[in-house]
């Protein structure tokens, strides 16, 4: 009998964990989902490119550069239909920068991560709802390790990870990321518009 007892247990536990993360990514009864994350050079922010070439000086300015995301929302339970308390409401967004190398110290190997505002509310229909936010800052290209890049023919390659935070209308809060491939250096210069 206790033998018994003892593999019921051990299979509800085992049914469980089979569950996958999606029952335990919070309380709210739908997750965020990053259906595209691309940005745009600062000196073009309206050409997006699903890489960054992260130029730290440009024509002799400084310009940041511009991340875009569309997300939606998606039901844990794709037997229920989401309500509108199910719309989630993305106030925050956080870039932290690593390198594939490991050399991830902030402010020597990599720029520092940030908190920044990007406010949005995703619909329960499944539309998608697009974010703009700042991906890299203006102080970041004056800062190390990126200001040692002016006069240096060296790239440093990151991937940018970017969490989006935000909760549903009943107050659950839920975050999601994406990442997108940075590389940062002193490139060509865009050549001149000529007048006439």
């Amino acid at each position: 009998m206790r033998l018994s007892s003892r593999l019921l247990i051990l299979a509800a536990v085992a049914a469980a964990a089979s569950c996958g993360d999606v029952s335990r990514t919070g309380r709210s009864p739908v997750q965020v989902v990053v259906v595209h994350l691309v940005a745009a050079k600062g000196d073009d922010p309206t050409k997006f490119t699903g890489n960054l070439t992260s130029d730290v000086l440009t024509n002799g300015s400084v310009f940041n550069d511009i991340g875009s995301a569309d997300l939606i929302i998606q039901a844990k339970n794709l037997t229920v239909a989401p309500t509108s308390l199910n719309q989630v409401t993305i106030d925050r967004v956080h870039i932290e920068y690593v390198r594939g190398d490991g050399h991830n110290i902030q402010g020597v190997d990599v720029p520092f991560a940030f908190d920044g505002a990007a406010t949005g509310t995703l619909k329960q229909d499944g539309t998608i709802t697009t974010l703009q936010f700042e991906l890299v800052r203006h102080v970041a290209k004056i800062e190390s390790p990126l200001v040692q890049l002016k006069n240096s023919p060296n790239i440093i390659t990151t991937i940018g990870q970017v969490t989006f935070y935000g909760h549903d209308q009943a107050g659950n809060e839920m975050n999601v990321m994406g990442q997108i491939q940075i590389d940062f250096g002193n490139f060509a210069d865009p050549a001149a518009s000529s007048g006439s």
